[in-house]
Protein backbone atom coordinates (compact mmCIF):
# COMPACT_ATOMS: atom_id res chain seq x y z
CA UNK A 1 0.00 0.00 0.00
CA UNK A 2 1.19 3.30 -0.97
CA UNK A 3 0.94 6.49 0.84
CA UNK A 4 0.40 10.40 -0.24
CA UNK A 5 3.70 11.05 -0.63
CA UNK A 6 4.48 7.80 -2.95
CA UNK A 7 1.93 8.42 -5.16
CA UNK A 8 2.91 12.02 -5.76
CA UNK A 9 6.87 10.83 -5.85
CA UNK A 10 5.48 8.82 -8.62
CA UNK A 11 3.28 11.23 -10.51
CA UNK A 12 6.68 13.39 -10.38
CA UNK A 13 8.50 11.16 -12.16
CA UNK A 14 5.80 10.05 -14.55
CA UNK A 15 5.38 13.77 -15.59
CA UNK A 16 9.35 14.11 -15.61
CA UNK A 17 9.84 11.34 -17.83
CA UNK A 18 7.06 12.23 -20.05
CA UNK A 19 9.06 15.49 -20.33
CA UNK A 20 12.30 13.96 -21.40
CA UNK A 21 10.11 11.44 -24.00
CA UNK A 22 9.10 14.53 -25.50
CA UNK A 23 12.00 16.83 -25.48
CA UNK A 24 14.61 13.69 -27.10
CA UNK A 25 11.81 13.35 -29.84
CA UNK A 26 10.36 17.08 -30.69
CA UNK A 27 13.08 18.21 -33.24
CA UNK A 28 13.13 15.20 -35.15
CA UNK A 29 9.36 15.73 -35.88
CA UNK A 30 8.29 16.82 -39.56
CA UNK A 31 4.89 18.32 -39.74
CA UNK A 32 4.06 21.35 -38.03
CA UNK A 33 0.45 20.40 -36.73
CA UNK A 34 2.32 17.30 -34.98
CA UNK A 35 5.06 18.78 -33.23
CA UNK A 36 2.32 21.64 -31.97
CA UNK A 37 0.75 18.58 -30.89
CA UNK A 38 4.00 17.20 -28.82
CA UNK A 39 4.48 20.96 -27.47
CA UNK A 40 1.15 20.99 -26.14
CA UNK A 41 1.39 17.47 -24.06
CA UNK A 42 4.66 18.67 -23.13
CA UNK A 43 2.46 21.76 -21.32
CA UNK A 44 0.57 19.75 -20.18
CA UNK A 45 3.26 17.18 -18.46
CA UNK A 46 4.26 20.44 -16.90
CA UNK A 47 1.63 21.94 -15.54
CA UNK A 48 0.96 18.71 -13.76
CA UNK A 49 3.86 18.79 -12.02
CA UNK A 50 3.93 22.46 -11.14
CA UNK A 51 0.78 20.79 -9.25
CA UNK A 52 2.57 18.07 -8.04
CA UNK A 53 4.89 20.11 -6.75
CA UNK A 54 2.56 22.50 -5.26
CA UNK A 55 0.64 20.18 -3.33
CA UNK A 56 3.68 18.50 -2.16
CA UNK A 57 4.97 22.12 -0.96
CA UNK A 58 1.22 22.46 0.73
CA UNK A 59 2.26 19.87 2.88
CA UNK A 60 5.74 20.20 3.76
CA UNK A 61 6.66 17.14 1.91
CA UNK A 62 9.78 17.05 -0.32
CA UNK A 63 9.05 14.31 -3.14
CA UNK A 64 11.76 12.20 -4.87
CA UNK A 65 12.47 12.95 -8.28
CA UNK A 66 13.24 10.95 -11.66
CA UNK A 67 16.94 9.56 -10.80
CA UNK A 68 19.75 11.74 -13.44
CA UNK A 69 20.74 8.84 -14.87
CA UNK A 70 17.00 7.79 -15.30
CA UNK A 71 17.11 11.12 -17.33
CA UNK A 72 20.08 10.47 -19.59
CA UNK A 73 19.08 6.60 -20.48
CA UNK A 74 15.57 7.66 -21.69
CA UNK A 75 17.35 10.76 -23.54
CA UNK A 76 19.52 8.37 -25.36
CA UNK A 77 17.36 5.54 -25.63
CA UNK A 78 14.94 7.54 -27.19
CA UNK A 79 17.60 9.39 -29.51
CA UNK A 80 19.02 6.10 -30.57
CA UNK A 81 15.90 4.75 -31.35
CA UNK A 82 15.16 7.77 -34.33
CA UNK A 83 18.94 7.35 -35.58
CA UNK A 84 17.53 4.94 -38.11
CA UNK A 85 14.66 6.99 -39.60
CA UNK A 86 13.13 9.82 -38.16
CA UNK A 87 9.69 10.36 -39.25
CA UNK A 88 6.12 11.10 -37.11
CA UNK A 89 4.80 7.37 -37.50
CA UNK A 90 7.88 5.95 -35.66
CA UNK A 91 7.64 9.10 -32.75
CA UNK A 92 3.78 8.67 -32.48
CA UNK A 93 4.57 5.04 -32.11
CA UNK A 94 7.42 5.89 -29.29
CA UNK A 95 4.77 8.50 -27.73
CA UNK A 96 2.07 5.70 -27.60
CA UNK A 97 4.61 3.05 -25.98
CA UNK A 98 5.60 5.90 -22.86
CA UNK A 99 2.34 6.83 -22.36
CA UNK A 100 0.80 3.22 -22.38
CA UNK A 101 3.58 2.50 -19.70
CA UNK A 102 2.51 5.63 -17.83
CA UNK A 103 -1.17 4.67 -17.83
CA UNK A 104 -0.20 1.09 -16.36
CA UNK A 105 2.26 3.35 -13.88
CA UNK A 106 -0.87 5.28 -12.49
CA UNK A 107 -3.13 2.77 -12.69
CA UNK A 108 -1.01 0.28 -10.43
CA UNK A 109 -0.85 3.34 -8.38
CA UNK A 110 -4.15 3.76 -8.12
CA UNK A 111 -5.22 0.46 -7.21
CA UNK A 112 -2.52 0.28 -4.15
CA UNK A 113 -3.82 3.60 -2.56
CA UNK A 114 -6.47 3.37 -0.14
CA UNK A 115 -6.31 7.02 1.16
CA UNK A 116 -8.91 9.53 1.46
CA UNK A 117 -6.80 12.13 -0.02
CA UNK A 118 -8.98 14.07 -2.50
CA UNK A 119 -6.37 15.75 -4.16
CA UNK A 120 -4.02 13.07 -4.29
CA UNK A 121 -6.85 10.75 -5.64
CA UNK A 122 -7.66 13.95 -8.32
CA UNK A 123 -4.26 14.71 -9.30
CA UNK A 124 -3.78 11.38 -10.03
CA UNK A 125 -6.81 10.91 -12.47
CA UNK A 126 -5.57 14.04 -13.83
CA UNK A 127 -2.31 12.12 -15.13
CA UNK A 128 -4.17 9.58 -16.20
CA UNK A 129 -6.55 11.24 -18.31
CA UNK A 130 -3.59 12.91 -20.05
CA UNK A 131 -1.71 9.59 -20.69
CA UNK A 132 -4.78 8.64 -22.61
CA UNK A 133 -5.50 11.41 -23.94
CA UNK A 134 -1.79 11.67 -25.52
CA UNK A 135 -2.47 8.16 -26.58
CA UNK A 136 -5.49 8.86 -28.54
CA UNK A 137 -3.94 12.19 -30.27
CA UNK A 138 -0.93 9.62 -31.03
CA UNK A 139 -3.11 7.65 -33.04
CA UNK A 140 -3.56 9.81 -36.30
CA UNK A 141 0.31 10.09 -36.69
CA UNK A 142 0.73 6.23 -36.52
Amino acid sequence: MKDSKDILSSLLKTTQMGQVGIRSVVKAAEAPQFKKALRDQLDEYNKIEKETYDLAKRRGWVLAELNPVARTMADMASRGKLMYGKNDSKIAAMMVQGNTRGVIKSLKNMHRYHQNDSDVTALSQKLLDCENNNIRQMEGYL
